[in-house]
């Protein structure tokens, strides 16, 4: 029997099989070479496109303030404590009283030695009338003895030319003129000496002097019952009460001096070689943040703290203290220890191969698609960035971790180095 013949409707549903398959073939095939493609070209990894920029390095650390001079005030001697001038934050001139010590045992001691005085001034006065009236009347009569000699001598010489008197008798005449120019001689003498001193006199002069000197101590211990000020400053600390008993050798108050405010920090031995007098600083105190303050290395101690491993850094002020900023108050500190106007700076993590200290390190550089081993020379370093010196141009794309050298990878760039 002749097969019906197959009609048109029938051929077409046959063929779209055919055709579904022909499609999902060829997404699969272009599925394929995109991931043949993406293969070939590698993976995606963070990467830097370097830029000149400018790069500052900072060092920062906690620290306090401090005056330049910090001193203890007390009493030099013993004493009940009378009145106390003073209290904690006042501010204090040269020479005011602080404390004030019980005075009246004193003046009395004063008084008594003042009378002394007076009384042993007297007495020397007495001594030194007295010496001198009788020395100027020894004088006098001796003075008068040499002239009643010296007449006798020359009448008896006239005497024994004319043949009166014997040679002898002129002789007794001439050893009694003798004796009396020695005895005025030796009257004088004894008057000098007794100006410039007699034992009398100066037994005299050494009480006078002894009560003087006893008169200067009693004034010296009454001035001592006034503590005061050694200079200008502010009082930090008030450690007496009026009543108390005080002694030599303790403290009463403490005082700030006035004078530049420092900044004292410790700072780790560490980072000793980034440090140098005169580099510029900003200070920051924690309760009053918005309002920095600029600051300058003023100096650096030149031994180290063995049992910290630290060395002290101090730190001044660039302007007049604000009014906010008190003694022992603690202070952020941010120390500039470096600066690159226009410096190519890659993030550390750029960097392979580098040694804290070391200038060499090698980076993974961009070239027609594949990571790249390009050595470079490292310059100043922060806590994030670094300067390269050598090995970079401007424009260069340089890969970050995951990368590794003679990987095909796309680069996807990030954002600066900061």
């Amino acid at each position: 029997m002749n097969q019906p013949a197959s009609t048109p409707a029938t051929s077409s549903v046959a063929r779209r099989p055919a055709r579904w398959w022909l499609a999902c073939a060829a997404v699969v095939v272009l599925l394929g070479a995109v991931w043949g493609v993406q293969k070939w070209r590698g993976p995606q990894v963070p990467a830097v496109q370097v830029h000149a920029q400018s790069l500052v390095r900072t060092l920062q650390f906690s620290a306090r303030v401090e005056t330049r001079s910090r001193v203890g005030v007390g009493s030099t001697v013993v004493g009940r404590v009378e009145r106390v001038a003073v209290r904690e934050g006042d501010t204090v001139e040269a020479g005011q009283l602080l404390v004030q010590l019980e005075q009246t045992e004193l003046q009395a001691a004063l008084l008594q030695s003042q009378a002394s005085l007076e009384q042993a001034q007297a007495q020397l006065a007495n001594v030194r009338t007295n010496s001198r009236i009788g020395n100027q009347a020894q004088v006098a009569q001796s003075q008068a003895s040499l002239m009643q000699a010296q007449s006798d001598w020359t009448r008896n010489e006239k005497l024994v030319q004319q043949g009166f008197l014997s040679q002898a008798t002129l002789d007794e005449k001439r050893k009694a003129l003798q004796i009396a120019q020695a005895q005025l001689q030796a009257a004088q003498a004894q008057a000098a000496a007794s100006a410039d001193g007699g034992a009398e006199l100066k037994a005299a002069q050494a009480q006078a002097g002894q009560a003087q000197a006893a008169l200067s101590v009693a004034r010296a211990k009454l001035d001592q019952t006034r503590i005061t000020a050694p200079s200008q400053g502010k009082v930090l600390l008030r450690d007496v009460e009026p009543g108390q008993i005080v002694q030599p050798g303790t403290a009463l108050l403490q005082l700030a001096l006035e004078g530049p405010a420092l900044i004292v920090a410790q700072v780790d031995e560490r980072f000793l070689d980034q440090l140098r007098e005169g580099q510029s600083a900003q200070v920051v105190a924690d309760a009053f943040a918005d309002q920095p303050l600029a600051a300058r290395v003023v100096s650096i101690a030149p031994s180290v703290d063995a049992q910290r491993g630290a060395v002290e850094v101090k730190l001044a002020l660039d302007a007049a203290p604000p009014a906010f900023l008190r003694e022992d108050m603690t202070l952020s500190v941010a120390v500039e220890t470096g600066r690159a106007a226009q410096a190519l700076v890659l993030p550390l993590q750029a960097l392979q191969g580098a040694r804290a200290g070391s200038l060499q390190a090698q980076v993974l550089l961009l070239v027609d698609g594949k990571a790249t081993a390009q050595p470079v020379q490292v310059g100043l370093r922060t806590l994030e960035a670094a300067e390269v010196t050598q090995g970079l141009k401007e424009g260069d794309t340089v890969l970050l971790p995951p990368a590794r050298a003679d990987q095909r990878v796309r680069a996807q760039l990030q954002g600066g180095a900061g």
